[in-house]
């Protein structure tokens, strides 16, 4: 899962349920509230908060399919995702509908909350917004346990370029994060990294 992992060492046991817990966004919705998406009073702004989770797609197509005029997202806070194959549909989605992603102030963004990021049309920021990028894991493995080219990598590569990324640049953002930090850690981007790899597109 490619989910910010904050290591709470209580006991195993613990983790093992906090892990497993229901997401913000397996939470019934209301008229205005679709799991971690809630539509401005515009309805043209959503906001976006909590995890990416396996209802997310289901409910950003009901939210689309009731206020198609929506152009732009906020984000609040994303600490991740816990169902990568969903959140690749989501942002691939968000990319193919041209809407613009903004972080508002104080806003953190981490791990597949930055693959969600990097869908935005227009990608910008408020002020005091921290960026976060680790390792993957999954089955008892991580992402580099892999060697450069093997075919785990490619989901995530062939999703930054089918947002616009050049192979090269998919390549070496992908390779910077994996290894930036562990799967359990976090690495927050620095400025000069943020501009390196190009996070924000006015």
């Amino acid at each position: 899962m490619k989910i910010q992992k904050l290591i709470v060492l209580i006991t195993a046991s613990f983790l093992l349920l906090f892990t497993n817990c229901t997401t913000n966004d397996d939470i019934a919705n209301t008229e205005s509230d679709f799991g971690i998406f809630k539509i401005a009073s515009d309805k043209k702004i959503v906001e976006m908060n909590g995890t990416i989770g396996s209802s997310s797609l289901i409910n950003f197509n009901k939210l689309y399919a009731v206020y198609p005029t929506i152009t732009k997202i906020n984000i609040k806070n994303c600490d991740g995702s816990s169902d990568d194959e969903v959140n690749l549909k989501l942002s691939k989605k968000v990319y193919d509908l041209n809407i613009e992603i903004h972080l508002l102030d104080n806003a953190e963004i981490a791990s597949g909350g930055v693959d969600f990021f990097l869908a935005g049309k227009k990608r910008t920021r408020g002020t005091e917004t921290r960026i976060g990028v680790h390792s993957w894991a999954g089955d008892d493995s991580t992402a580099t346990d892999f060697p450069v080219g093997y075919a785990n990598h490619l989901p995530y590569i062939e999703y930054y370029k089918s947002i616009g990324f050049t192979d090269t640049a998919a390549k070496a953002f992908y390779y910077f994060t994996i290894n930036a930090a562990a799967a359990n850690s976090i690495h927050w981007m620095t400025e000069a990294e943020i501009g390196t790899y190009k996070m924000l597109k006015l």
